[in-house]
């Protein structure tokens, strides 16, 4: 009788622990900045309104370059 093959056991690599990817400075990771809305003939500021973030593109992210 020809002899039994036997293959090895791999063990199960336990996986990498999840990193968090970091904020984004300009919005503080909220994907949305506060711009100032300006109004009558001398531009004059009355307000306040949120605008997408240009530096992480609303993801509030940051980027890696």
């Amino acid at each position: 009788m020809a002899a039994k093959r036997t293959t090895a056991r791999r063990t199960a690599k336990t996986p990498a622990p999840a990193v968090e990817p970091e904020k984004c400075t300009a919005c503080g990771g909220s994907g949305n900045v506060a711009v100032t809305v300006r109004v009558g003939r001398g531009r004059r500021p009355v307000g306040q309104q949120d605008g997408f973030c240009l530096a992480c593109y609303g993801t509030g992210t940051a980027a890696n370059s």
